[in-house]
């Protein structure tokens, strides 16, 4: 896999101070995308185990909340199966820190198995994702007073209390 950049006290992506990773490598190809440059596989560096390190000593600092995934498409199957043994080190070495991921598929179709971009590791991805911001990017639904998203048909999905309730629930900003 093969990233794009590597944003340290990121507050754009997800609640809180964050670590971000865009992973480079995208089909979804959306109209107005911010970054399309990531839409090739092989945009950037190689994520590298000492790429790997460099994240996790980022994401160490108490004053950081957590990863955020985004790109690219972190869930084209090939980003998963590299993603996969990354984000389950980062669950076992920084318990407290939260995982969002943005994805330009929409949670049933990540959830739908014999469709694409599901895949044999994508719904263990998912079961160590907190807050999926999920759905393609519409220029025609663009709204710039969104919180962390920029169409009207995205949304932030809290994964936690999905799994829970066993139907979509969407992310509530704490007060």
């Amino acid at each position: 896999m093969y990233y794009g950049e590597i944003k340290n006290c990121d507050i754009a992506n997800g609640f809180g101070v964050r670590v971000s990773l865009f992973v480079s490598g995208c089909t979804n190809h959306c109209e107005h995308c911010f970054q399309p440059q990531t839409w090739e596989f092989d945009y950037g560096k190689p994520f590298t185990a000492e790429t790997e390190a460099e994240v996790l000593e980022l994401l160490r600092p108490s004053y950081i909340n957590g990863l955020t995934l985004l790109g690219g498409e972190p869930f084209e199957p090939e980003n998963q199966r590299a993603l996969l043994p990354f984000v389950r080190r980062v669950r076992q070495e920084l318990p407290g820190k939260d995982i969002w991921a943005f994805s330009g598929f929409t949670y049933e179709e990540l959830m739908s198995p014999g469709s694409y971009p599901h895949c044999e590791v994508t719904e263990e991805l998912l079961s160590l994702v907190d807050v999926l911001v999920d759905g393609r990017f519409v220029q025609a639904l663009y709204d710039i007073s969104l919180l962390f998203r920029g169409s009207s048909n995205q949304r932030l999905i809290d994964l936690n209390k999905t799994r829970a309730a066993g139907s979509v629930c969407l992310w509530e900003k704490p007060v």
